[in-house]
């Protein structure tokens, strides 16, 4: 197998390919002045079994686009076989028309992987990962929630309580606290179909003068993630710290967060940020055999 690196994952890319002793296959990139993407491969991929490391974070029509075409390449230059590694998965979240008349987007990204020649895809705790195992498309996907807590466990956090947003998340809660082993519990979240705004349900954990990791698979503008953090600094929690698998960030998210009381946001490096903390080239590793 080769690795090529996409214009969004070339750390992680040498990351990967380093740790499994695969081959790494440089492309050639050039953006446009009107914006679009030339990429090259630099050398032959006929008969190869082919991973291509593209995360699809923000710009994320950009990078979709950028791994579409070179999938695409990859087919018409006769690769055996096409492996998409997708740490951050685009359109990930809109997995059912929540409103009459809205797309089911991640059904739509999934067609135009296999339209482009991609066998399987591989990526890293995508938020409905139920949704996934209905496709037809063989779709691995990996949690990077334990390696997150081994890093806090490292960090001298052991038997910090484990919080995940959400009841439907609380097998994050679950996995983080494998590894730290200070119980676990979620947070009640509630969004509003039409606004997207967030209440937090008042429920009562046994925080009060404990470190506490929040874990969630996403975050984005970060106003869910600053209430989860007051809301378990009034239950007197000693420590806040926030962790996501992918710390997309826009705009104050970051202030946000700090601001509401967390001690630190601590990521990975599904997608490339300054939190991107905790490496899930292990994970891919492993998958890509």
């Amino acid at each position: 197998m080769i690795v090529i690196p996409g214009p969004a994952s070339q750390e992680l890319s040498c990351k990967i390919a380093e740790l499994s002793g695969k081959k790494l296959v440089p492309i050639e990139f050039k953006r446009f002045s009107d914006g679009e993407s030339r990429i090259r491969f630099t050398e032959s991929v006929e008969g190869e079994d082919v991973a291509i490391v593209q995360t699809t974070g923000p710009p994320q029509n950009e990078n979709l686009i950028q791994l579409f075409i070179m999938a695409n390449n990859a087919r018409d230059l006769k690769a055996k076989s096409i492996t998409a590694v997708v740490p951050y998965f685009a359109y990930a979240r809109q997995d059912k028309r929540f409103r009459p008349g809205e797309p089911f987007s991640v059904k739509t990204i999934v067609s135009l992987f296999e339209t482009c020649g991609v066998t399987r895809i591989i990526t890293v705790n995508s938020h409905n990962p139920e949704i996934l195992k209905t496709f037809t498309m063989y779709i691995d996907d990996l949690s990077a929630i334990s390696l997150l807590a081994q890093y806090f466990k490292q960090q001298g956090f052991k038997e910090a309580f484990s919080i995940s947003l959400g009841k439907k998340a609380v097998n994050m809660a679950i996995q983080a606290d494998s590894v730290l082993e200070g119980g676990y519990g979620y947070a009640s979240t509630q969004r509003d179909k039409v606004t997207g705004e967030v209440t937090i349900e008042e429920k009562t954990l046994p925080i009060k003068n404990r470190d506490v990791v929040i874990f969630d698979d996403i975050i984005s503008s970060g106003g869910t993630m600053a209430k989860a953090v007051e809301w378990t600094r009034k239950q007197g929690a000693r420590r806040v710290y926030t962790s996501c698998v992918h710390p997309l960030l826009i705009g104050d998210a970051k202030d946000r967060i700090l601001e509401s009381g967390a001690e630190g946001i601590i990521g990975t490096d599904s997608v490339p940020s300054p939190f991107s903390v905790v490496s899930v080239a292990p994970l891919i590793v492993k998958a890509l055999g």
